[in-house]
């Protein structure tokens, strides 16, 4: 217990302590003192130059200015980073792979123990205890000492950043690693955004005057409108027009039917107007960042924007018009796509947000905008980016914070590359999309905002691969009718006329309820959702089903895909219920209207559940089409939570037995002649795009930022070199050596700046 004690003492320190090199004195000291021993030390791993830095130590001789090093490979330093276990030994000195530091006078220690100091599987550096009497540490020191590492590992991590970041001029402290958003470099000073008001600094307080605040509540929604209005005008000129449908679905959530009468109801209970825009805004955040999808969990900052811009109108406060430097990168602990909107395009070069994902509605933007974008810096404060020059990198998601000269340079050129590149890809989009040896592939778009701006598509794409039907359900604070269903998909099919849009019915359940359905589940990804959820309540999929039949009276070109299936009874019972609803809209609308004709859609189901890829043998009579989504299927057959932290790296879609299982799939469907299609983010990743060619699927369907890439790869491949591709990558037998086979065939190509910065 006592050693427990002295372990939380020295974790508090270092996590208390201001700077990098404070944090890493403190640690020496109190494991020393913990220990009782003659000398600690901690060596930090400097992998751009090979070595092991001196970086701290209490005991050894270090003269300021000073760096003392050992290359990667000498000392038992080194021996215990490559073993990546802990050492002890009684007399280190009679080691053959001990080596003296003469600078450091450490002739007069004999006993040592190290451990190395290992995060995400990466050596960080190694701790170090020595002392003069040659003896064995007991096993409850080691204990100690290991304890002390593993649980040191992430506080050095981020006080590595934080170092970096106060001035530290270790060259090994030069670049933070973040989430890429948006691909691209950029190069410029910072230039940090806040939001005008913040929700956690408005303190709850009472009315006797109810009427008064709602009058004041509902004219800052007016404000905020306008406000939005103005935003979504300013970028009009330069973001794609299916993602100013953002600014849509922003309005919408202004709606009665959303956050106004949730807030309405809270005044009336006797809350002022900030007050309750506070609860009702922090309840709908709460239950958004409880999702477990990615997409729909990022709305939970959409909702936060717009509550901090109503309560800026409430406050009466001018959102701060700071002067934008020329050629900025934006900052914030939280971009959002208004934030993103509200600065000039022509100033505007990167960006960094603190935290969010590469789902974030800002991403969406930057990568509609051409702007290169990194996400999710942990632990940063977003003082210390303020007045640096940084270097976005947003293909690797390394951030350079003050980069050297030599640096800055390589990232200037790799810039120039970078906009020659998308010159040539731009002026090519409007050819079709087939390989070398005229093998024709067609390129399909991933939607989940509302598309009253599609029709710019129009001729570059096959139309609409997969409709997200849930975000209409989401925006609400009850089901949707009927008729606001049927009016949101006619807006859909009728923006791709003549080309086929495939709906996936409502997704919904345990892993992502419903804001008026609220669900509780230990495993949800397992649990009720997808199909399930919509079969047990046949008045919800039928609703949808109708909804879906009525719109596509006049247009013909709906198809509909089922989400989740995981048996034929599912299938059986989800096409009865679409029969029922054939029926009863012929019946009650097309019968009733000369000239009208009601076409059964095509039914296909999405294989994602990989109980399904043994089924599909029996499931292909009763369909039109499979689609293949392939972030789930990854999910499900890696057993991994993309969205977990501690496991995300083992999620990946070039893991072998995702490409098998993508095999099994294409190869049973052409034996069965099923048409079958990628709606997952695989078929817009340039590797994973090309690897589908290979493997014969014709179908892709992406997000739209993906789709010129793409068609310039498929027009820059013969498809008997993306065999000899295939062939390799089957044979792989870890994921980093299939991307590393496939980065280099598209660098054998041509292609490589596709995947890195450059050209």
């Amino acid at each position: 217990m006592a050693m427990l004690n002295k372990l939380h003492r020295i974790v508090e320190a270092v996590n208390q302590a201001p700077e990098f090199d404070t944090a890493l004195r403190a640690m020496v000291t109190r494991v020393k003192a913990a220990l009782e021993t003659d000398v600690c030390s901690i060596y930090i791993a400097d992998y751009q130059s090979e070595e092991f830095v001196l970086a701290a130590s209490d005991g050894l001789k270090m003269t300021a200015g000073e760096r003392i090093t050992l290359k990667f490979g000498e000392g038992l330093i080194s021996l215990a980073a490559q073993r990546e276990e802990p050492l002890n030994f009684a007399d280190a000195t009679q080691h053959p792979s001990f080596k003296f530091i003469a600078e450091v006078e450490e002739e007069n220690f004999n006993a040592m123990l190290v451990a190395p100091i290992i995060h995400q599987r990466r050596v960080l550096g190694v701790l170090a205890v020595q002392q003069m009497h040659v003896r064995a540490f007991s096993g409850e020191e080691e204990s100690f000492v290991v304890t002390l590492a593993a649980q040191l590992a992430s506080v050095i991590a981020h006080a590595e950043a934080k170092g970096l970041l106060a001035g530290h001029s270790a060259p090994w402290l030069r670049s933070l690693h973040a989430i890429p958003g948006s691909p691209g470099v950029a190069i410029g000073p910072a230039f940090i955004g806040k939001p005008a008001a913040r929700l956690s600094a408005v303190v709850p307080r009472k009315t006797d005057k109810p009427w008064h605040h709602i009058r004041l509540f509902r004219k800052a929604v007016m404000q905020t409108r306008r406000e939005l209005k103005q935003l979504a005008h300013q970028v009009a000129d330069y973001v794609a027009e299916d993602t100013l449908a953002i600014f849509d679905v922003y309005q919408g959530m202004l709606d009665a039917a959303s956050l106004g009468n949730a807030v309405e109801a809270r005044i009336r209970e006797g809350w002022m107007a900030q007050t309750a825009v506070k609860l009702t805004v922090e309840d709908y955040v709460a239950q958004f960042e409880d999702l477990d999808d990615p997409y729909l969990q990022e709305r939970a900052v959409d909702v936060r924007d717009l509550g901090q811009r109503i309560l800026a109108h409430l406050q009466k406060r001018v959102h701060d018009n700071k002067i934008v430097p020329d050629d900025c990168i934006l900052v914030a602990e939280e971009v959002t796509a208004s934030m993103l909107a509200g600065i000039p395009r022509h100033k505007l070069q990167g960006i960094v947000s603190l935290r969010g994902s590469a789902n974030s509605h800002a991403a969406i933007m930057a990568r509609s905008m051409g702007v290169p974008a990194v996400l999710g810096i942990e632990d940063v404060p977003l003082q210390y980016l303020e007045d640096q020059f940084l270097i976005v990198d947003g293909y690797s998601g390394e951030l350079f914070v003050n980069p050297f000269e030599q640096v800055l340079e390589e990232y200037r050129q790799l810039q120039v590359e970078e906009e020659e590149l998308a010159q040539i890809v731009a002026q090519h989009r409007d050819l079709p999309a087939q390989t070398k040896d005229g093998e024709a592939i067609s390129l399909q778009m991933n939607a989940g905002l509302n598309i009253e701006h599609g029709k710019e598509h129009n001729g570059y794409v096959d139309g609409i691969g997969l409709y997200r039907t849930e975000i209409p359900f989401m925006m609400k604070d009850r089901f949707p009718t009927e008729t606001e269903q049927r009016e949101l998909y006619a807006q859909v099919l009728a923006s791709f006329p003549n080309q086929s849009v495939v709906m996936r019915t409502l997704d919904v359940g345990g892993d992502k309820p419903l804001p008026y359905f609220p669900l509780h589940e230990d495993n949800p990804f397992l649990g009720w959702r997808g199909i399930r959820l919509t079969l047990d309540h046949p008045e919800i999929f039928l609703v949808q089903a109708r909804a879906m039949l009525a719109a596509n009276i006049d247009h013909g070109n709906l198809k509909v895909l089922l989400p989740m299936i995981s048996s034929l009874e599912e299938v059986d019972e989800a096409s009865r219920l679409l029969n029922q609803a054939y029926f009863e809209v012929r019946n009650e609308l097309v019968q009733q209207q000369p000239g009208k004709t009601l076409q059964r859609p095509q039914l296909g189901v999405m294989i994602e559940v990989p109980g399904i890829l043994y089924q599909m043998d029996m499931i292909a009579p009763r369909v039109d089409f499979f689609s293949v989504g392939t972030n789930d299927l990854t999910q499900y057959l890696l057993a991994v939570d993309r969205n977990n932290p501690r496991v995300a790296k083992l999620y990946d879609p070039y893991h072998p037995a995702v490409l098998r299982a993508l095999m099994h799939i294409i190869e049973t469907s052409n034996r069965l002649d099923k048409p079958v299609s990628v709606c997952g983010e695989f078929a817009g990743d340039p590797g994973g795009a090309m690897l589908l060619v290979a493997m014969g699927y014709r179908n892709l369907s992406m997000s739209s930022h993906n789709l010129d890439k793409v068609k310039w790869i498929i027009r820059h491949v013969h498809t008997s070199t993306l065999q000899v591709l295939l062939t390799q990558a089957l044979k792989a037998r870890h994921p980093s050596q299939v991307r590393r086979v496939v980065n280099n065939k598209l660098e054998s190509l041509g292609l490589g700046g596709f995947v890195r910065a450059g050209k």
